[in-house]
């Protein structure tokens, strides 16, 4: 029996968080009830940055139970930057953490079967859905897409995982360790090691509000995730222009065979397209070596990820 932290980053979450709050508190109290966590246990919610009454409906919910706790940000860092905020600064205080979103689209109850694994010695529980049915088409294809994608540019990531997870005290610690400033903590957390494992739920409706990631977000995600973790596409773009050199060289000489043999024609259209092609293929070369050269920038600057402006009550937290 250990201490569990809930860590839930919000951003303008002030339509979920009463039904939220009130779920998860009762899922904690039956797993104090019983015995397979501390009465210390805590929810902790991180504010990042939201501009509704977010942060207001956290500390309503402090001042009438200490079971909930609450991080201010000096302003929106970013899922992935609030979600570490919020791991980092449990790590010294908690026997294990859970993170989960606040749309309660993970299920609760796989809270439970996460404790018991941890229990049993396992570090690190990933909450992996077991089926996409509820999904359109295209989100289903592009969500498994994603990390077939992902896995094969080079990216450890376990299949069908968000950030819904489990992790011991010294995968915490662990996890520490990684200073970068780009995060992608879906293939970052298989990186610490330890022994784990999964836990299979099926994904629910949002309960209210908007989606916090649209397809022009979940893209720039995607690309994030990739240029972070793994140095592949600049290998497949190496590849690829090893192999148009090779093109070129058979075409140069296929053109000088015909040109002896007096059987050239003008070809505009196929210059044009050689053009375009060529042209098209730089680009998206420079491209994807400008994100890492940018990544490059970022990391040599050093920026904090997050900056906590406030507790709601530090001696709760920090105790």
């Amino acid at each position: 029996m250990g201490r569990l932290f809930c860590v839930i980053p919000c951003y303008n979450e002030q339509e979920v968080l009463p039904e939220t709050s009130t779920r998860i508190r009762e899922k904690l109290r039956d797993l104090i009830s019983k015995n397979k966590i501390d009465a210390d246990s805590r929810i902790v919610f991180v504010n990042d940055g939201s501009k509704d009454s977010t942060w207001d409906i956290i500390s309503d919910l402090h001042y009438q139970d200490p079971i909930f706790q609450g991080i201010n940000l000096s302003r929106n860092m970013g899922h992935q930057n609030a979600l570490l905020a919020g791991l980092m600064t449990v790590k010294d205080f908690c026997d294990c953490a859970i993170s989960l979103d606040a749309d309660l689209q993970d299920d609760i109850d796989a809270i439970e079967a996460m404790i018991d694994k941890f229990n049993e010695g396992v570090d690190v529980v990933y909450g992996v859905r077991s089926k996409r049915a509820k999904d359109t088409f295209f989100k289903r294809a592009t969500a498994e897409g994603f990390y077939k994608m992902m896995n094969g540019l080079g990216a450890n990531t376990v299949y069908n995982h968000a950030d819904y997870r489990l992790m011991s005290r010294r995968a915490l610690l662990g996890l520490a360790e990684f200073g970068e400033v780009n995060l992608f903590l879906r293939g970052i957390v298989p990186m610490v090691g330890f022994k784990s494992d999964v836990v299979y739920y099926e994904r629910a409706e949002r309960f209210a509000g908007e989606s916090k990631y649209p397809l022009k977000k979940m893209l720039a995600f995607a690309v994030e995730g990739v240029t972070s973790l793994s140095t592949k596409p600049i290998k497949l773009i190496t590849g690829l222009g090893i192999f148009i050199f090779l093109v070129s060289i058979a075409v140069f000489i296929y053109s000088i065979v015909r040109y002896f043999q007096n059987q050239t024609v003008p070809g505009w259209t196929t210059t044009v397209l050689s053009v375009w092609f060529i042209g098209g293929l730089m680009m998206i070369s420079l491209g994807v070596i400008g994100e890492y050269i940018g990544k490059i920038y970022l990391e040599t600057k050093n920026r904090p990820r997050f900056i906590i402006e406030s507790y709601l009550d530090d001696s709760e937290i920090k105790k």
